[in-house]
């Protein structure tokens, strides 16, 4: 490597470390400062508009451009650039989403509120889709029209229960219905044998129809998580629902026998009414503290995981950045005179980097704290990033200088499409649910124009 190359091989490092900063500045900020939900929606959306200004601009545009130009000329040619481009950015989507998901199953959905949030909603929907499968078997539920059953599960409730606690007891009115999703309850009455019930099983529907009092007493043998519908929320429903009335009443003095019987006769019917009621079940709420926690520590605090994905977010940016000052070497390089660093700064990419990985890290960095992640270990994490993210420009360098320039564009191509992937799925998503869609909007074109008017300094 000569000495011109080594020197714009450093120049492409230190912008990428420089991207990179406002990860450990946003770190320090998220680990020492809890702003309003509001505050860290529109620093989130803001990031996100700018980071899109940086790949429609710097990573899209140029190529768009060419071929337009060019295309009189040398059509074939600019085509097969655009079809890199393409190429690229599906490519750069489908790794982005492939490789999200691999870590998000081992907790590194944990490194954000966004993807934490998406996770666990979606984990709580496949458990009530099994409660729901398990709720026909229950003639009450299977009478309520499937189009009215995703009204019902916008009142279940998460429940947690520890070791020893008492779910219920003999004589207690019979106010819910408990669906345990995992561990084990002992169901003692005087007169009977005690019976182990565990995952799947349903309690207390018979008497919260009936209006009866409980006739057992439930306690947990193990840590127990559930669902539970009160009858306050049942009770809700009933202007909704107005079938309920109705169908309460027609079952409320059946015997309990019958009332918890599945009418094998009637199954086929049953499994349609499960799939119309599966087509509207919606995954409602947020996750509560304690199903965050608890994910946390089943995954032992997933750090690798979190570190990879916290990675995967932003390797192609700064990776980008490298063979990005590749390709302006090239381009303004003047028979034997070789351009000036000053002129080799992608600022609107640069920028745009540089607006969004700050709130990415200020987010993330709050989520770890509430995880009871040590200040020490949240910075020590963003600097292994910031780092990181220095090699990797300097790779992208390294490599651009020494591939094709389709394979230039293409690599352009994977980075903007992982990277517009990643704002889709976690960026947007988490300023929505923190501040609503009027602070992300516009907070979103703040940070697109802000990121967009670093371009005057190329003029």
């Amino acid at each position: 490597m000569s000495a011109g190359s080594a020197n714009y091989a450093l120049w492409a490092t230190f912008l990428g470390a420089f991207c990179a900063a406002s990860l450990l500045i946003g770190a320090m900020l998220g680990a020492f400062w809890k702003p309003g939900r509001g505050v860290t929606a529109v620093l989130t959306a803001f990031g996100s508009g700018a980071l899109l200004a940086a790949l429609s601009v710097e990573l899209i545009a140029p190529t768009v451009l060419g071929l337009g130009a060019a295309s009189a000329s040398r059509g074939a040619s600019a085509s097969l650039t655009m079809i890199w481009l393409i190429a690229g950015c599906i490519a750069g989507g489908l790794i982005f989403a492939v490789c999200n998901h691999l870590l998000n199953t081992e907790g590194g959905y944990l490194r954000k509120v966004s993807t934490t949030i998406t996770y666990l909603r979606q984990r709580r929907k496949l458990k009530l889709a099994r409660m729901l499968s398990r709720l026909h078997e229950i003639v009450f539920f299977r009478a309520i029209p499937p189009d009215h059953m995703h009204r019902l599960f916008a009142m279940v409730r998460p429940a947690h229960f520890v070791v020893g606690e008492c779910l219920f007891s003999e004589g207690d009115p019979g106010d819910r219905v408990i669906f345990i999703d995992c561990g084990s309850v002992e169901l003692t009455a005087q007169g009977r044998a005690p019976k182990r019930l565990g995952e799947g099983d349903i309690l207390g529907a018979s008497c919260l129809l009936t209006g009866a009092q409980l006739f057992t007493t439930a306690i947990a043998l193990t840590p127990v998580d559930a669902f539970e519908l009160l009858k306050e929320d049942l009770d809700k429903l009933r202007p909704l629902v107005p079938e309920l009335d109705q169908i309460t009443a027609r079952f409320a003095n059946m015997p309990r026998d019958e009332l918890n019987r599945v009418d094998m006769a009637d199954v086929p019917e049953s499994q349609s009414w499960i799939k119309q009621a599966m087509r509207g079940l919606h995954s409602h709420g947020s996750p509560v503290h304690h199903e965050i926690q608890q994910s946390a520590q089943e995954h032992g605090g997933a750090p690798l995981a979190i570190w990879l994905g916290s990675v995967l977010d932003g390797i192609p940016e700064s990776f980008v950045v490298g063979s990005g000052v590749t390709a302006m070497v090239l381009s303004k390089t003047q028979g034997q005179t070789p351009p000036e660093l000053m002129s080799l700064i992608p600022f609107t990419l640069i920028a745009g980097l540089f607006l969004s990985n700050l709130p990415e890290a200020f987010s993330s960095s709050i989520g770890m704290r509430e995880q009871g992640w040590k200040v020490s270990r949240i910075l020590l994490l963003w600097l292994s990033l910031v780092l990181t993210s220095a090699l990797s420009s300097y790779l992208g360098y390294v490599i651009g200088a020494n591939v094709s320039h389709g394979t230039i564009i293409f690599v352009e191509g994977l980075a903007a499409g992982a990277m517009l992937t990643m704002i889709a799925q976690t960026m947007i998503p988490e300023a929505v649910h923190l501040g609503g869609g009027n602070i992300v909007g516009l907070s979103t074109l703040a940070g697109f124009v802000a990121s967009l008017a670093f371009k005057l300094l190329e003029t």
